[in-house]
């Protein structure tokens, strides 16, 4: 199952109040050293973490390639129309560098404390729904916008800027109903974590995102996969890599081995590595990682798909 996608890499940063110039610092590393993607998780409701959105502002302008999104952003604190409009300034602003990670809200009782609607996990996934039609109508250069939802009203909404560019709305998504609505309205879906979905957990959520997605007269592979991956970087693998791993840890042959077979047989064409900031790990990532599972996967595409890799178990 490969659904052809560009191989895209990405490193997952903590927002950590406590240290700002050190999270500054580690986006402006991921950008010199060629990462595709920089991914900050949302919490607004943790106070030891900076507000993501204000956080990926300050990035943008200190940085010149890399692209970012919120790794996802908690829609209940974040009303579709203001988010449409801030994304749009954030890819204005920084020439289209800004997609849009989108979630319901995986702690829903933490952001109705700080005054978001009380929904259930079954309105959060309705909510979702909706604030993705008013994303993409925002961003569509309509004069005006009306929308009466069970969730969210606009009235002659008058939206705008344009993006610099087609934003992608990913969606954070584990369980059927919400990986169906992925299918049905996403471009992307943002996996968890790997040590909450690993790999043969993460085939199933495959089938119920295509599933849902030829339902609703989509193409399954205009829906990119993203991968958030846990693990780490040592001299020697512990033991043979199996789809019931819930990190990668081994040496960067050993994650090639792994990524590659994640691209070709379950069509993730990104991968957002997670662990501390660590200039030595980001550059094994992307200088000795990254290059040769795209070289793999290139070869095997040549090859109609085939390549010789080691059987998962």
């Amino acid at each position: 199952m490969d659904y052809g996608h560009p191989l895209e890499f990405g490193y997952f940063l903590i927002p950590e109040a406590a240290d700002p110039q050190g999270v500054l610092e580690t986006a402006r590393l991921a950008d010199e050293l060629g990462y595709d993607l920089l991914a900050v998780q949302d919490h607004p409701y943790q106070p030891a973490q900076l507000d993501t959105l204000a956080l990926l502002g300050v990035i943008l302008g200190q940085t010149t390639q890399i692209r970012v999104f919120q790794d996802v952003g908690n829609l209940p604190l974040r009303p579709p129309a203001m988010f449409a409009k801030a994304s749009a300034t954030l890819d204005v602003l920084s020439g289209g560098r800004f997609e849009a990670g989108l979630g319901g809200g995986g702690f829903l009782r933490a952001a109705q404390a700080m005054g978001a609607p009380p929904l259930s996990a079954g309105e959060s996934l309705e909510a979702l729904e909706e604030a993705v039609a008013i994303l993409r109508a925002s961003w569509s250069g309509a004069p005006t916008l009306r929308f009466d939802g069970a969730h969210y009203r606009l009235d002659g909404a008058r939206p705008g800027p344009v993006p610099a560019h087609e934003i992608g709305i990913w969606l954070g998504a584990m369980k059927p109903r919400a990986l169906a609505l992925t299918g049905r309205v996403a471009d992307g879906w943002a996996a968890p974590l790997m040590n909450y979905l690993p790999p043969a957990a993460a085939a199933g959520a495959q089938t119920l995102i295509d599933r849902a997605a030829r339902e609703a007269g989509r193409d399954p592979s205009e829906i990119r996969r993203i991968y958030n991956l846990a693990g780490a970087f040592t001299a020697t693998a512990p033991a043979p890599a199996r789809d019931t791993d819930d990190a990668i840890i081994g040496p960067p042959d050993h994650w090639t081995e792994v990524l590659t077979h994640l691209a070709l047989d379950q069509g993730f064409g990104t991968f957002v590595i997670m662990g501390e900031p660590d200039p030595r790990m980001l550059r094994t990532f992307i200088e000795d990682v990254a290059p040769q599972v795209r070289e793999r996967v290139a070869s095997a595409r040549a090859l109609g798909g085939a390549a010789e890799r080691p059987a998962r178990l």
